[in-house]
């Protein structure tokens, strides 16, 4: 089962039951409580909770190389696997002076993005965890976050900061 496939069945599940959930109880959770699997989000300048966590599995067949159409960006080098399509996308409402994005994950990962003004790699940025750290412009920004190895997934959490 390719990740994709998967990511559309986790995303179906997860839906069915929160849907179950809120119906059952009538209760419903406050959307900055969720920390779905391969969820996209939202945020505009001083958004809370801050970090905002997003949780996915990293890797994918595709070489970051090839998604990215770069070896090397000013943030470091496209290397690992990813999946062909994004794990998540981030919707900026406004200009960030400062933004943090950082993988936090027991194996070696990398992450790309793909927004206004370019796409950005990174390997190494703290140990073997990835991160992307800036100025960034309003918009919508694809986030990948791949595998050093092809093939191989791990569970990872990638943490959103406006924090220095």
């Amino acid at each position: 089962m390719s990740k994709t496939a998967l990511n559309r069945g986790i995303r179906l599940s997860l839906s069915l039951v929160t849907l179950c959930c809120t119906s059952a109880s009538h209760v419903v959770a406050n959307a900055q409580e969720v920390s779905p699997i391969f969820g996209d989000v939202t945020i505009n300048q001083q958004f809370s909770p801050d970090p905002w966590v997003l949780k996915g599995m990293s890797g994918g067949s595709e070489s970051s190389n090839q998604i990215s159409e770069r070896s090397e960006t000013a943030t470091g080098p496209c290397t690992g696997f990813v999946d062909e399509t994004p794990d998540h996308t981030l919707a900026l409402t406004s200009k960030f002076d400062y933004l943090k994005l950082q993988v936090e994950s027991p194996q070696d990962t990398t992450i790309m993005i793909k927004g206004p003004g370019g796409t950005w790699c990174n390997d190494d940025f703290d140990g073997k965890n990835p991160g992307i750290v800036g100025e960034w412009l309003p918009g919508n920004y694809q986030i990948w976050v791949g595998s050093y190895e092809k093939g191989k997934y791990f569970p990872y959490i990638l943490k959103i900061t406006e924090i220095k």
